[in-house]
């Protein structure tokens, strides 16, 4: 029995150990399946990923192919957008001219329209007003031009002018944004400046500078008086403004002042300019020169006593003047100091008008006999002085506010406008000089010279070899003016020409009359027409014309027609 048990225990410890092998068997060969299969899973894996970067691959090649067809197909089609827009001869869509749309038509055809509309601007007054001062202003006056071609030529070459890429950008972004192009301008400064000079002077409370002028041996000076200015800067820019504007009401602007003071008198500046020292008349033979007598000239008190003076505010002040006579006067060395007569100019006056007539008198009397040497100049209102009740000068037709009206001195601007034309045909030169606001009856429109006691002033200076000597009279309804002097070696003819280029149509002002039957009309004031002028001084020598000067341009205001209506 113990044997047989033995052998049992033999036999399942054998079988035991077969077991155990036959289970190491077992997990290599699991293990080695499991290798296989992550073997194959790599595998697969790898040849997954192969086919996806295949697959990505074609993708890519694909999305390549259709870029560059779309790219070609984008060029071809721009190409063709861009040459068919390089032959087209209409604006673009989306183009306007300072906001006038001018998409799809011609070049021609965007210019008539847009020449039409700008037009309009140019048609209308502006209207200057202060206080009860007012006056207008038209476009024409400074000259003031749109620059139409350049506007149309930039508008017409937009998306036509660049590269295919650059055209098309600038069509697309001109259909979807829009493009209006601005016209520049241009106009006169300085006939607006001078049209500024001239409202200035006639404002209600005008500033009045300092002056002064001699009579009777003494020397008057009348001090400034605060007065108003024009903002110029300010209402140039207003003005350009309004041109500029498409509304359709009146463009009106209230004139922007500023009070200013006037300078102060300067004694010494006034001393220095009329002290004198004696000098003898004489003349030379070779060659031959005339050399007038100079009286000395001189305050006859101190310039301290001169200053206390004018301390003690006056209307005027009043300066007795000391003249010292030369041994020698042109009258001693002989009838030949003024032998050649070199010019003469004449105007008509109303001698019936006997107020106006008087005021002729006066101021051709005062420069009757005026000599000036080579080089001096002459101040029309320094030698006619004031025109003052005080002086003899009446009350007689102005122009005024657009109006003919009454006013004090009333005419002198006759002497002044008939003493300039002889000094141009004598051929001496002009230093200051303007023009009227309104076209005179007594000479040309260009030929004409205005003057206001204060402020606006005739000038010329003696530009020949020898002195000359002023001989005025005013007799019959003649205003006659002649210059004398001693011809030179070459002495040109003299010829003017005063050019109109243009006219401005005068408006009309309805007034209220309750004197009048309702509805009953009166024609107060005729209405004429402005004038722009251009005047040529042509010296001709034995019957050429040598040169041809223009000496100036001159704009006057139309006067408005005032129709009195009953009420």
């Amino acid at each position: 029995m113990p044997t047989n048990g033995k052998t049992e225990n033999t036999e399942t410890t054998q079988e035991k150990e077969l077991t155990a092998d036959e289970v190491k068997k077992e997990d290599k060969e699991v293990a080695t399946q499991e290798i296989i299969k992550e073997a194959k899973e790599i595998i697969e894996a790898q040849e997954n990923e192969k086919n996806e970067k295949k697959d990505k691959k074609k993708i890519v090649e694909v999305v390549v192919l259709i870029i560059i067809l779309l790219a070609v197909l984008i060029g071809i089609f721009s190409t063709i957008f861009a040459l068919l827009n390089m032959t087209n001869t209409k604006m673009i869509n989306g183009i306007s001219i300072n906001g006038i749309d001018i998409s799809g038509l011609s070049k021609e055809t965007a210019k008539e329209k847009i020449t039409e509309e700008l037009k309009k601007q140019l048609d209308k007054d502006i209207n200057l007003t202060y206080k009860e001062y007012s006056t207008a202003l038209n476009p024409t006056q400074i000259e003031f031009k749109y620059n139409i071609d350049d506007a149309i030529k930039e508008a017409y070459e937009t998306g036509k002018n660049g590269n295919i890429v650059k055209n098309n950008y600038s069509i697309l972004k001109t259909m979807i944004n829009k493009k209006d192009v601005v016209v520049k301008y241009s106009y006169m400064n300085e006939s607006l400046d001078s049209y500024l000079l001239d409202v200035e002077s006639k404002l209600p409370d005008a500033i009045t500078q300092y002056s002064y002028y001699i009579e009777d041996g003494k020397l008057i000076i009348t001090p400034g008086k605060e007065g108003t200015i024009i903002q110029k800067d300010v209402l140039k820019e207003q003005i350009i403004k309004a041109i500029q504007s498409d509304k359709d009401e009146e463009k009106t602007l209230e004139i922007p002042v500023q009070l200013e003071q006037p300078n102060a008198i300067d004694i010494e500046k006034i001393r220095n300019e009329i002290y004198t020292e004696p000098k003898d008349a004489y003349y030379t033979k070779d060659p031959f020169v005339i050399y007038p007598e100079v009286y000395g000239v001189d305050f006859s008190i101190s310039i301290d006593e001169a200053k206390q003076m004018i301390q003690t505010p006056q209307e005027s002040y009043t300066i007795k003047l000391n003249y010292t006579k030369p041994n020698i006067t042109k009258d001693q060395i002989g009838v030949e100091t003024f032998p050649d007569m070199l010019s003469s100019f004449s105007t008509k006056y109303d001698v019936t008008n006997r107020s106006r007539s008087n005021n002729l008198k006066l101021a051709s009397d005062k420069i009757n006999g005026t000599v000036l040497m080579p080089g001096e100049e002459f101040s029309y209102n320094t030698v006619v002085g004031e025109r003052t009740i005080e002086a003899g000068y009446k009350n007689a037709k102005i122009y005024s506010n657009g109006e003919v009206v009454d006013g004090l001195g009333g005419g002198i601007c006759q002497i002044s406008s008939t003493l300039y034309n002889a000094v141009l045909y004598a051929n001496l030169e002009v230093t200051s000089r303007r023009n009227h606001q309104f076209v005179t009856s007594y000479v040309k429109a260009g030929l004409d010279a205005t003057v206001v006691y204060g402020n606006t002033d005739f000038k010329f200076k003696n530009s020949r070899k020898y002195p000359i000597k002023i001989v005025s009279e005013v007799k019959n309804g003649v205003a006659k003016i002649d210059i004398f002097g001693v011809k030179e070696e070459v002495e040109y003819e003299v010829r003017l020409d005063a050019v109109k280029i243009n006219i401005i149509p005068f408006s009309t002002t309805y007034i209220k009359d309750s004197s009048l039957a309702p509805g009953a009309q009166v024609v107060r004031q005729k209405g004429t027409n402005g004038v722009k002028t251009v005047t040529y001084k042509y010296l001709i020598l034995n019957g050429n014309v040598i040169s041809k000067t223009k000496i100036s341009t001159d704009t006057y205001n139309p006067m408005q027609k005032i129709i009195a209506v009953g009420e």
